[in-house]
């Protein structure tokens, strides 16, 4: 499990490199409120608004997350968390005035960034109100 890395997956980077060739900038795996748990893999400070990357195993995805078959009960519970604090997040983050956007690693990354990119835009052209 050591050797699973915590930041600068596969997935992160690809996303991250699709977002900079769009000439967007932002932050890499920083605290959207600058404290608590919550670490989102891209942070837009300006925009509020905090990219998570979710690998399909960790987070429980819908389509690909295969239930372990070694020391299923933990595994079950470890998932099950994860789930539970994603969601927590997404509240916490939300009631203090940020968006969230979550991309599975086995999103296109171009398409994610895609996706990100007019999010972005529209919310510099059209600002919220607080």
């Amino acid at each position: 499990m050591r050797a699973n890395r915590g930041r600068d997956t596969g997935p992160e980077l690809a996303l991250r490199r699709s977002l900079h060739s769009r000439g967007l900038r932002y932050l890499v795996n920083a605290k959207p409120m600058g404290e608590g748990r919550a670490t989102a893999d891209v942070v837009f400070p300006r925009d509020q608004v905090a990219i998570f990357v979710d690998g399909c195993f960790w987070h429980g995805c819908p389509d690909h997350h295969r239930p372990a078959t070694r020391n299923a009960d933990f595994w079950r519970e470890k998932i099950d968390t994860n789930r539970v604090r994603d969601t927590q997040t997404n509240e916490k983050l939300a009631a203090a005035g940020w968006i969230v956007v979550r991309v599975w690693e086995h999103d296109d990354p171009v398409q994610a960034a895609e996706r990100i990119d007019h999010l972005i835009k529209e919310l510099r052209t059209h600002p919220r109100r607080a």
